[in-house]
């Protein structure tokens, strides 16, 4: 007995030897890096750094393919990596936070660490980024007294808890914990904010910004703060206790001037955001940069000790109804494009173009760390027809469905709805000729009178009228598509959906008994059977394809209208044959040996279609322009 208890207590001893060697070795590792800002440098482990980063959005990125795109970032000379966290991709509905999969904040940040790079977090609250609200959740505007980025209490209370979630995923992930992140943003491009929001005094809008900083100190960020705005609007965009750093600054001049005048004298200097493409519309070119400008840009930093970060150096995909809009006199609205290719060094599907190999070349020459081979391509793949065997005609869909009934149209938000379509319909037992006035329309609407399509309406466009003619005992149908909330600028605050204000013809409101069907489209509808779809009514197709082996693909749209289109249950993003887009990036991890299935929602439909083909390049860059209004 007393051999098994001094056994026994061998085995404890040698166990909490064991255990407490762990413990140390994790205490070592928690301690084994350090950054700072200090004496107008970046220090890492008490040595000055440049940081080279390139801004990559996880969110854009299916997960699958996170560390090859950390890879290519790193072949091409980076040692950071930067993201937005967008809050409506973390908190997909009031209160439901989703951190899986695609969502996994925390993931992709241990993988940036393991594939050696350092993490820049830019959690907003808002981010911009042509992405839907700019991050924000769009049931924020249905708070009563809820006033986004402004010194508000219940909307200060939402920042606070959205924050405390991040800070449970990924405090234990900065650089002062034992993880890669070593710098957090503190809201983002205010500057430019407060030029457009004069009718808020300076001192208000600096309250604002003192609390987002308070609160992202209190939640555990407890790594360096920085903001980011353009030079000239540093003014309005700094915080008290956060390094400035300048957007699109090519003037280094320039950029050490202000940055000295706003913190004490002296550095560090950075561009946060350094474009090397630029962000793209639908109905309007597809913007290109040189890869000489941006290699000799990049040179000037390089020899000046500017530390930069790519905005983007791999843009990814808007899947979904992630895209964004923003917002000019020229155009009430210009919604993002689906790809966010951006002309980025890696393209959309993660490859080298020449930009990246030009970026490369030049890095080798000034960094003294080692740059990777460049990883191999994601295979490509080309499906040759895939058949759609079933459609649906919208309206015998919507005929089985329950509406809600109003005396006048209700907005997306007033129906709980944040994205997608709503059918609105309006019975009129007599009969009404002339100008219909769709003002509030938000943002894009086809028209049809007794199932029978009579015209569309734009906010693009700035198409909002119509002659009509509507007989006796007659319905009046618009199918109304969200493009995307604003995500820049002064308008940011005026973002619902639908139809937002009253519909007239001539001039006279039409009230009384408005149906609503709600298409949020989060899953595709179901198709029993058949082919019931009809030329010029939206319609629904549903397929299957085989593939022998997985990879990447483009499915060419360029044969259809307007509309969205589903591969085994994911969201691709939306079509629109004006282009300049006119294929959707299929990711071959979202595809599997044997059969897969494909589901459109097409809008338009003013032809019939029985097939759909992939290619092998995207087409970018084909714009088809309406000769007159409407698309």
């Amino acid at each position: 007995m007393n051999h098994k208890k001094n056994f026994l207590a061998l085995v404890l001893g040698v166990l909490l030897i064991c255990a407490a060697g762990q413990s140390s070795q994790a205490q070592q590792h928690k301690s084994k890096h350090s950054f700072e800002i200090k004496n107008g440098s970046f220090l890492y482990d008490g040595k000055p750094i440049q940081i080279h980063s390139g801004e990559m959005h996880f969110a854009r990125v299916p997960h699958q393919y996170w560390r090859q795109r950390l890879k290519m970032m790193k072949a091409m000379g980076l040692n950071t990596v930067a993201t937005y966290v967008f809050w409506n991709f973390q908190e997909t509905a009031p209160g439901v936070w989703n951190f899986e999969g695609d969502h996994d904040l925390a993931e992709f940040v241990k993988t940036a660490g393991q594939e050696g790079m350092m993490v820049i977090l830019r959690p907003g609250p808002y981010a911009c980024a042509e992405w839907e609200f700019g991050g924000f959740p769009w049931w924020l505007q249905k708070t009563p007294g809820m006033v986004v980025r402004t010194d508000n209490q219940p909307f200060l209370d939402s920042c606070k808890l959205y924050f405390t979630k991040l800070a449970e995923q990924v405090g234990d992930l900065q650089i002062t914990h034992g993880g890669p992140i070593i710098m957090v943003q503190a809201e983002n491009e205010f500057g430019s904010y407060v030029a457009q929001r004069k009718d808020i005094p300076l001192e208000q809008h600096k309250a604002y910004t003192a609390a987002i900083k308070k609160i992202i100190d209190e939640v555990g960020f407890d790594i360096p703060k920085f903001t980011s705005d353009g030079s000239w609007l540093f003014k309005g965009g700094t915080i008290e206790g956060a390094l400035p750093t300048a957007n699109g600054e090519g003037n280094i001049h320039n950029l050490k001037k202000v940055v000295n005048e706003y913190h004490g004298g002296k550095g560090p200097y950075m561009v946060a955001e350094f474009y090397p493409g630029w962000l793209d519309h639908w109905a309007e070119p597809f913007p290109k940069v040189s890869a000489e400008s941006i290699v000799k840009q990049t040179e000037k930093y390089l020899k000046d000790t500017v530390s930069f970060n790519y905005y983007m150096v791999h843009g990814g995909t808007n899947f979904g109804f992630t895209a964004g809009a923003n917002y000019n006199g020229e155009h009430d609205i210009q919604p993002d494009l689906t790809s966010y290719d951006y002309d980025a060094p890696i393209s959309e599907a993660g490859w080298a173009t020449p930009k990246y190999k030009a970026i490369r070349t030049l890095m080798q020459r000034y960094v003294h760390y080692p740059v990777p081979e460049i990883p191999q391509q994601i295979p490509v793949i080309e499906i040759p027809a895939i058949q759609l065997t079933q459609s649906a005609n919208l309206f015998d869909l919507i005929g089985k469905m329950k509406p809600v009934e109003n005396d006048t149209p209700m907005t997306f938000e007033d129906l709980n709805q944040g994205y997608g379509y709503v059918v609105y319909q309006k019975k009129f037992v007599q009969p009404i000729q002339g100008k219909l006035k769709v003002d509030g329309l938000r943002d894009y609407a086809i028209v049809y009178v007794n199932g029978k399509q009579v015209g569309e309406l734009n906010r693009y466009f700035k198409n909002y009228e119509m002659d009509i003619d509507i007989p006796f005992n007659s319905t009046l149908t618009l199918v109304v598509e969200n493009m995307g909330r604003i995500n820049y600028g002064a308008e940011i605050v005026h973002n619902l959906k639908g139809i937002i204000s009253p519909v007239t013809i001539n001039d006279m409101e039409i009230t009384g008994s408005w149906q609503m069907y709600k298409l949020p489209m989060t899953s595709f509808p179901e198709i029993t059977s058949g082919t019931s779809q009809t030329t010029g009514n939206p319609a629904l197709y549903k397929g299957s394809f085989d593939v022998k082996d997985v990879g990447d693909t483009f499915l060419d749209m360029q044969d259809w209208g307007k509309g969205i289109v589903f591969v085994n249950g994911h969201n691709l993003g939306r079509y629109w044959k004006v282009g300049p887009q006119q294929t959707l990036y299929l990711p071959g991890c979202w595809l599997k040996k044997g059969k897969n299935t494909i589901e459109i929602f097409e809008q338009q439909n003013d032809k019939k279609h029985t097939e759909l083909h992939s290619i092998k390049t995207p087409i970018l860059e084909s714009l088809r322009l309406p000769e007159k209004k409407g698309a």
